[in-house]
């Protein structure tokens, strides 16, 4: 058969060659040793936990060796296009801090090597898709949805690899004049891979993490290009790949099944294949057993999720490094102040087993690291927050964001700082009791405190203080209350004689912090009237105590 006149006869309009493309997109100008990688999602509408990890490796591969990192929006999938889904994805990567080089911005595509939108690349993927047909690696499938259903059934009547691929594709061996007289007659056609593999020959392939994993070569004859002139995702993201520079790919294990279809179209078009590097699932424990997480499961799995809750960026980002790489923990211990980019990414150090994703880790590392955020910054991110998720909150809180900093601040100096702070939702309901328009009685008197005792406690505490006291002298003010009224100064000496008293200074403490602030717990309440102030704090108690009446 002669290919070229094929390929002209398929592609007539294209006039472009490989040499063209390789001059339009040469090699990039980096130091040797730099990686280039890329982010492709689908515009589907939803970001889920795993392309942020795979973003957060991308990145950090890229940027600490000098090189180039890009997001490419593969949209070659009508069918699962979601209007407003870039958005989503632009908008959940600038959340989340995971900062690109070049590609599709929020503004725009930026970049020497786009467009990077694959829907907008269709003439380069034709002009590769001609140069295969002339070489006799590809040709035009006619067969119809119905002849493929029926072929798939006699082979698993036959027991056999189910598939367009051997003596099973049939439209391998038309002639020319088979394919002139589908084209006349205007019959739908795919363009498929000429597969040229033995399916019992199997070779090593590096990989970047696993070290190295074994593939047969593929034996199918792929689609590349569908009926409407778009490629599948095997032909796009090669070609892509290829024109954009990528030096390493990294992506999900689920991809290593159509390793050996990548492999071969690299090898068919004489070009070097990027280091693939397939990252583990993410698992989780449920009940006994340990799962993939699930989109359809897990609400964690959603980036929506963290950001309606209010995670920092840097605390996801923290906790997935931890997952990252198995030595990161150790290093943050030993640099608890450095930056997250100066710990060095290694593949090497990555999972090759499910990495356990687990949310109260998650809150412990953002418990720890929002300790390294000053509380300007978390005042000013929770309000940020409140705007998009709780607008009503957002305008009280930026009605006296003075005290919120203040708020925020208690306890996260000295040695034992509080580590009380998860997430901006979290924080909100941490400190709403301030606030009068949120303010209600949210617990019951200590138990060894009586109603009664409760009046007398709060008319005497109003009697004596002095918002201008220190934390001793007003503490001393409140031993002595207790002690006046039958509660022990210390709690051992309670606990040394209890029938001796109602009850310790605790007891009275907890009397005055539930007038205060409505609840059994908060922090320091010596510091949190401090920032109420006098006036408020008296308004509290005689609330309370006309409340208790």
């Amino acid at each position: 058969m002669d290919y070229q006149q094929l390929a002209d006869q398929l592609f007539p309009d294209v006039t472009d060659t490989i040499t063209d493309l390789e001059k339009r997109y040469p090699s990039r100008d980096l130091a040797e040793g730099a990686f280039v990688t890329r982010l492709g999602p689908s515009p589907t509408g939803f970001m889920h936990i795993g392309n942020l990890y795979t973003g957060l490796i991308n990145e950090r591969l890229a940027h600490q060796s000098g090189g180039r990192f890009f997001l490419r929006i593969e949209d070659t999938d009508h069918k699962r296009y979601v209007d407003g889904a870039e958005e989503v994805i632009t908008d959940a990567l600038a959340y989340f801090g995971i900062n690109y080089d070049e590609g599709v911005f929020q503004d725009g595509e930026r970049g020497a090597y786009g467009p990077y939108h694959q829907s907008e690349r269709a003439a380069i993927y034709h002009v590769v898709a001609k140069h295969l047909v002339a070489k006799g690696y590809a040709y035009p499938s006619f067969a119809t949805e119905e002849e493929l259903a029926a072929l798939r059934t006699a082979q698993e009547a036959e027991k056999a690899d189910t598939g367009y691929y051997g003596k099973w594709a049939k439209d391998r061996f038309l002639s020319l004049e088979d394919i002139r007289r589908h084209l006349d007659a205007g019959d739908p056609w795919t363009l498929r891979l000429r597969s040229r593999a033995l399916p019992e020959e199997k070779r090593q392939i590096p990989d970047g993490i696993r070290g190295h994993v074994t593939v047969h070569p593929n034996k199918q004859d792929v689609v590349l290009l569908k009926t409407n002139g778009i490629p599948t995702y095997h032909f796009a993201h090669v070609v892509d790949d290829h024109f954009m520079r990528t030096s390493h790919v990294v992506r999900g294990e689920e991809w290593l099944a159509t390793l050996p279809i990548h492999l071969e179209l690299f090898d068919i078009l004489g070009w070097p294949a990027p280091l693939y590097c397939h990252t583990s699932h993410l698992m989780k424990i449920d009940g006994d057993t340990r799962r993939k997480l699930s989109k359809r499961q897990d609400p964690e799995m959603a980036l929506s999720y963290y950001m309606e809750k209010g995670y920092h960026p840097t605390s996801v980002r923290e906790y997935l490094m931890i997952l990252i790489n198995s030595d990161y923990e150790e290093w943050r211990l030993a640099n608890p102040e450095a930056p997250l980019a100066d710990f060095p990414v290694t593949l090497d150090k990555m999972a090759t087993s499910g990495a356990l994703y687990d949310m109260v880790k998650l809150d412990d590392v953002a418990k720890e690291s929002l300790l390294h955020i000053s509380e300007e910054e978390l005042a000013t991110f929770l309000i940020h927050w409140a705007d998009q998720y709780a607008p009503d909150a957002a305008l009280i809180l930026a009605a006296d964001k003075a005290a919120l900093v203040r708020l925020l601040g208690i306890g996260r100096d000295g040695k034992k700082p509080r580590k009380d702070l998860v997430c901006a939702a979290q924080m909100l309901a941490h400190v709403s009791y301030f606030f009068d328009d949120w303010f209600k009685l949210e617990d019951p008197l200590p138990e060894a405190v009586s109603p009664t005792d409760a009046q007398t406690i709060l008319r005497a505490y109003l009697a004596g203080y002095d918002g201008a006291d220190d934390n001793s002298a007003w503490f001393a003010k409140v031993r002595d209350i207790a002690t006046a009224n039958g509660y022990a100064a210390r709690p051992k000496d309670y606990k040394k004689d209890p029938d001796a008293y109602k009850g310790h200074v605790g007891d009275v403490s907890a009397v005055i912090r539930l007038a205060v602030t409505g609840r059994s717990a908060s922090p320091d309440l010596w510091s949190v009237q401090q920032i109420m102030g006098e006036n408020r704090v008296r308004d509290r108690i005689e609330k309370f105590l006309a409340h208790q009446v």
